[in-house]
């Protein structure tokens, strides 16, 4: 069982949340899922993931980024308005008033305030780059996490000057999503501090469990070595799951799990109870 909250951010946008495992509250470490680009808590995934964490003992948190794209539907992209207004700057403030939100009673009283974070893809980076601010995050698992953010090619970018636009088309739900400048001076203004991932990452200190699919198309396990080579190794594990892609084979709507991603989230749990434990 989950229950539905929505947390208002100082800037006055709305976080839709899922918890579960709420019996686990006071005295359990907190997991918080992090959703990548083009994704949010209900897809796939999502519900799954939160019960199955729940169930193994932890307080488990799944939420939308206020500017995600998915509105009141909860699983379709009915704010692209929010969405070509995103920025990973955005992101990373919101999460980390999640987390303030949780260590302040947000769901309630709890003891035990050991966070972990769990992101996926572009959420990876997200959650990297919030926990280098955010001594809070005692641990991190990060899956088929980008290494850079600034993904475009310098034509792309001048012509998304140009236009004032960028389109994605969403393969899945075929329909053309549009970024708007925001997100590319976001990274041109703090490519190199704030958005820094290297930096993030170097300086993480806390233990972190990278996992990437060896056949991932979209994000290249290349980008999860870069990860590992400026991660500090006495505190790192890296594991690549065989023939497996970037949802590691879960697709929308779900069909239910694979051995491919019963190992993920086995070695995701096996992580958090020997760090938190």
């Amino acid at each position: 069982m989950s229950k539905e909250f929505i947390l208002s951010t100082s800037r006055n946008n709305k976080l839709r949340i899922s918890a579960f495992g709420l019996k686990n509250l006071e005295t359990s470490p907190c997991l918080i899922f992090v959703h990548g680009f083009k994704g949010f808590k209900d897809w796939g995934f999502g519900p799954y993931l939160g019960k199955f964490f729940a169930d193994k003992g932890f307080f488990v948190v799944t939420f939308n980024f206020s500017h995600n794209g998915v509105g009141e539907s909860r699983t379709e992209f009915d704010e692209l308005d929010k969405f070509a207004e995103n920025t990973f700057s955005l992101e990373i403030s919101e999460l980390t008033e999640l987390i303030d939100a949780y260590k302040n009673g947000f769901f309630g009283k709890t003891k035990n305030q050991k966070i972990g974070l769990v992101g996926h893809s572009r959420g990876g980076a997200i959650s990297l780059l919030t926990a280098s601010q955010k001594k809070d995050v005692d641990a991190l698992a990060v899956w088929s996490s980008v290494a850079k953010l600034d993904r475009y090619s310098e034509r792309q970018k001048e012509n998304w000057k140009k236009k004032g636009v960028f389109e994605v088309l969403n393969q899945r739900t075929k329909q053309v999503m549009r970024l708007n400048l925001s997100l590319l001076e976001d990274i041109e203004k703090n490519g190199d501090t704030t958005l820094n991932i290297k930096r993030a990452v170097a300086d993480l200190k806390r233990p972190l469990l990278l996992v990437h699919g060896e056949q991932d198309l979209a994000v290249p396990i290349v980008e999860g070595e870069q990860l590992f080579n400026w991660s500090d190794k006495t505190l790192t594990e890296f594991q690549k799951i065989p023939a497996a892609g970037h949802t590691f084979d879960i697709k929308h709507p779900f069909e239910g799990s694979n051995p491919k991603f019963d190992k993920v989230i086995n070695l995701t749990i096996d992580f958090f109870n020997k760090h938190f434990n």
